[in-house]
């Protein structure tokens, strides 16, 4: 009996060590404490105001919930920039009588990853997704605040995804 608990002891001990390399984001072991996200200048041909503060303050949001690092104005360890270089509404599918019977909003962002600490790391890629939505329906309201909230949602958990968890 007492060798059954000294095995559950110490089964306990060794897997509670592993657990500081990651935590349950699926982050590892980050050699930053600050990071700071500055201004994505929305530079597509067609311009929606706002989405590049939007996107902005999305990206800043997410790593501070998933993260323990510290948001600063400049000089942090990791650094977040680039610009909106797509905004397109396109139609997707047709009707029997050549209309459009579904369109999709892209958005495409370019970012710049910069670690100062690990050099190994910086990047700089197109990260894109879209929203499909029925061609009767106009893209503003609830329409375009969906389609934002998903494009958006699935952007930055990408980015958060390729600059700090690795997956």
């Amino acid at each position: 009996m007492k060798n059954t608990y000294l095995f559950l002891i110490t089964t306990l001990l060794f897997s509670m060590s592993g657990c500081s390399v990651y935590n349950f984001t699926g982050t590892g072991k980050i050699d930053a404490k600050t990071y700071q996200v500055n201004f994505f200048q929305n530079n597509a041909d067609l311009v929606e105001p706002g989405i590049d503060r939007t996107f902005t303050l999305e990206l800043q949001d997410l790593i501070q919930n998933q993260t323990n690092l510290n948001l600063v104005k400049n000089g942090g360890d990791l650094t977040y920039e680039g610009e909106i270089v797509d905004y397109r509404i396109s139609p997707m599918t047709a009707t029997a009588d050549q209309q459009a019977s579904q369109n999709r909003l892209k958005i495409r962002i370019n970012c710049r990853f910069t670690n100062k600490n690990k050099e190994a790391d910086d990047f700089e890629k197109v990260f894109e997704f879209y929203y499909d939505y029925p061609a009767a329906q106009q893209l503003d309201g609830a329409t375009k605040e969906a389609a934002f909230k998903e494009i958006f949602e699935r952007i930055t958990q990408d980015i958060f995804n390729d600059s700090l968890a690795k997956w």
